[in-house]
């Protein structure tokens, strides 16, 4: 795990962050942390600075609220009781770090899974990213032909980027060639839909990837996941990066056999949410040859703010 410090020079809160973090990591070897000083609003866009200090982990903010502009200001957090901080507290820390410090959590492998399949090619991101904002503006894929005019605009053709990009893993094309899934988006309903603030309604393939969509987007959203053991409904209210769960018992289930062939196929079925964890039990004693976990509402949207929340940013 790479941790990344950003702050304007000589922030008074960086000496309490650096204390909490420490305090945090304690014990833990797979870590490694450095820092660095932004001085200009320029900076902070290109470094995904939201107010000094922000902590990236492995390149994503996970205290990120959605449409928080980048920034050089004083960031205000708050603590587990609501009270104004200057940092995020030790134990926020840990909670944070925790999904990806679990080596042998279901998780985690789903993290290392997805972070696998982000392009590196600059104009095989840039197609990649005007797919995802295709989906996120009309909940269906681009045009081909928007998609050429992409690729033509960098000296080559669509047809092989997105072939790139189905190989990795972050588009999934059926034989026709046409686009199916872009993760975390479905071109075809699914039991996870996403109500935009624009008014927009989505598909998303998981609760995981519908629970990373507000924070790629950086909007407000309601998610509505059905309960695959009694077809009851999860809301998801979110605001101003404060998720809202109904009911309150709900628990989501990770499961994956990571790493065994795309997610759609492996992973997306075995990624829902429950109305609370006698549901979530019922189906799991229904499919023991599924290895995973329960995570608790705030470990999944951690995860998923994690899975999705940098897909869009520039690199």
């Amino acid at each position: 795990m790479k941790l990344r410090i950003l702050t304007v020079p000589d922030c008074p809160n960086l000496a309490p962050l650096k204390e909490n973090l420490a305090a945090a990591l304690l014990g833990r070897t797979d870590v490694t942390v450095t820092a660095e000083v932004v001085s200009t609003v320029d900076q902070a866009t290109r470094t995904g600075m939201r107010g000094s200090p922000t902590l990236l982990v492995d390149g994503v903010d996970p205290f990120a609220n959605p449409g928080q502009p980048p920034s050089v200001s004083c960031r205000l957090y708050r603590d587990e009781h609501g009270n104004p901080s200057g940092a995020p507290t030790s134990s926020q820390l840990r909670a944070a770090l925790a999904p990806t410090g679990d080596t042998t959590s279901p998780a985690t492998d789903l993290q290392r899974w997805r972070a696998r399949t982000s392009p590196t090619d600059p104009v095989d991101r840039a197609v990649h990213q005007a797919i995802l904002h295709a989906f996120a503006g009309t909940g269906q894929p681009p045009s081909p032909e928007r998609l050429q005019r992409i690729a033509a605009a960098n000296n080559t053709t669509a047809d092989p980027i997105l072939r790139r990009l189905h190989d990795l893993d972050a588009v999934r094309l059926d034989p026709a060639g046409a686009i199916r899934v872009a993760y975390p988006f479905s071109a075809t309903p699914t039991r996870h839909q996403v109500r935009l603030a624009t008014g927009r309604t989505v598909s998303a393939m998981c609760a995981i990837d519908a629970l990373g969509v507000p924070a790629m987007l950086g909007m407000d959203a309601t998610i509505t996941s059905r309960d695959p053991v009694t077809d009851e409904p999860v809301t998801i209210t979110i605001h101003n990066g404060q998720y809202s769960w109904e009911p309150e018992t709900a628990v989501v289930f990770a499961g994956a056999a990571a790493g065994a062939g795309p997610s759609v196929d492996f992973c997306c079925h075995h990624l829902n949410a429950f109305t609370g964890p006698a549901s979530a039990h019922r189906w799991m004693s229904r499919h023991p040859g599924v290895p995973g976990e329960l995570l608790d509402t705030a470990t999944a949207e951690r995860l998923g703010r994690h899975l999705f929340g940098a897909l869009l940013q520039q690199h």
